[in-house]
């Protein structure tokens, strides 16, 4: 199902917004009766506790947030949430937009009112963000549960919700739905399989070849056999160039869509109303994930209201909230050995074994070279 989202932007696709200069300068000096600076403050306790935070951001009464769709991973009730709990506007700009619309919109409006406070990033993005100086360092109290590798150690920006590539297929068309990339390649399933979109532009679909490279015998520093098997899956008449949808499934045209699973999962809800029986397997042989992060924009007009977003989103309440919209939250063990996780929302999760591995940021450019230089050649003709 194509997304033209944050979640296209790990694959690097630059798709800048017209953005305009005008807007006075934000005050930024959200400070404390002592003097502490919301705008410089690295963990809750550093700006004087959670109710000092809280105080602060009330005070500031908005929060800006940019390219977070009410219908992803459900966003739409952490907004909603967030403005109950604490009574502060979130105005969402350009929620269709990329994360380099995120990064545009911060370097392009810096020290304006109308900067993006906060940001949700594909991983390369924030760590180009990192290393460009935009992000502020700030730890959530829950910092130290977040898994090593899945955060900076300024606490600059941390991983916050994601998933596995998965196959979605529509069980009234497909007789006997398949669950491993192996199946894939049998000839029942002609003209059937399709990609969430074009690999060299959407980050579903990347990580749906990264995952068939994994699948055989490939690794985070060879996609080349993902490719391969794309090229298999072509020329055996399996392959459909038809980038799947919700339109696409509901017409027949893509029974069998490589996705991820919280997505799929989430269409399986969608399509019960509209009689498409949707099943949901994350394959064994091909086992690939991949999440997003959270970062805060170091020169926010809305600092301490920023950070109280952050600590929302980390807490139990927003992270089972994530889950709830079928992506795992980054903090899910932490919430399950505290006997806070939603047990009911963790339960209806495409099942999956082992822990995932994430590639870095050299083997996700060194894939997307070879996909950029591979693509169209493996699924033409």
């Amino acid at each position: 199902m194509t997304v033209s989202l944050p979640r296209t932007a790990a694959l690097g696709v630059v798709a800048a917004l017209a953005l305009s200069a005008c807007g006075a300068a934000p005050d930024d000096s959200t400070t404390t009766a002592d003097g502490k600076n919301a705008a410089t403050a690295t963990s809750a306790a550093d700006f004087g506790g959670l109710d000092a935070l809280v105080k602060a951001a009330k005070k500031e009464g908005t929060l800006n947030a940019i390219a977070l769709p009410r219908d992803w991973a459900n966003y739409g009730a952490l907004i909603d949430g967030f403005q109950k709990k604490y009574g502060i506007k979130i105005e969402v700009e350009n929620p269709d937009g990329s994360s380099q619309d995120e990064i545009n919109a911060v370097t392009t409006r810096k020290g304006q009112d109308r900067a993006p406070d906060v940001l949700d990033l594909g991983s390369s993005f924030a760590l180009s963000a990192a290393q460009q100086g935009l992000l502020a360092p700030y730890k959530v109290a829950a910092f130290g549960d977040i898994p090593e590798g899945q955060k900076d150690a300024q606490g600059r920006w941390y991983n916050d919700y994601g998933g596995y590539i998965s196959i979605g297929c529509d069980a009234k068309r497909v007789r006997t739905c398949p669950t491993t990339f192996a199946d894939l390649l049998q000839p029942r399933y002609k003209g059937q399989v399709a990609l969430n979109g074009n690999p060299t532009k959407s980050g579903a679909a990347f990580g749906g070849v990264y995952a068939a490279a994994l699948a055989n015998g490939g690794s985070f520093d060879d996609i080349q056999p993902g490719l391969d098997f794309f090229a298999k899956l072509k020329k055996n008449g399996n392959y459909t160039p038809v980038e799947s949808t919700p339109a696409t499934v509901e017409k027949g045209e893509t029974p069998i869509s490589i996705d991820w699973d919280y997505l799929n999962a989430g269409y399986a809800d969608e399509f019960k109303t509209k009689g498409v029986d949707w099943k949901v397997a994350v394959p064994s042989d091909g086992q690939f994930a991949q999440f997003y992060s959270q970062a805060i924009n170091k020169d926010a007009p809305h600092p301490a209201a920023a950070r109280l977003w952050q600590e929302y989103l980390y807490s139990a309440e927003g992270q089972n909230l994530w889950l709830a919209g079928y992506a795992r939250p980054v903090l899910m063990n932490a919430l399950d050995q505290a006997g806070t996780l939603d047990k009911a929302a963790a339960a209806k999760l495409p099942q999956v074994s082992g822990t995932p591995a994430f590639p870095s940021e050299e083997q996700q450019s060194k894939a997307k070279t070879v996909l950029a230089q591979g693509w169209a050649k493996a699924v033409s003709g």
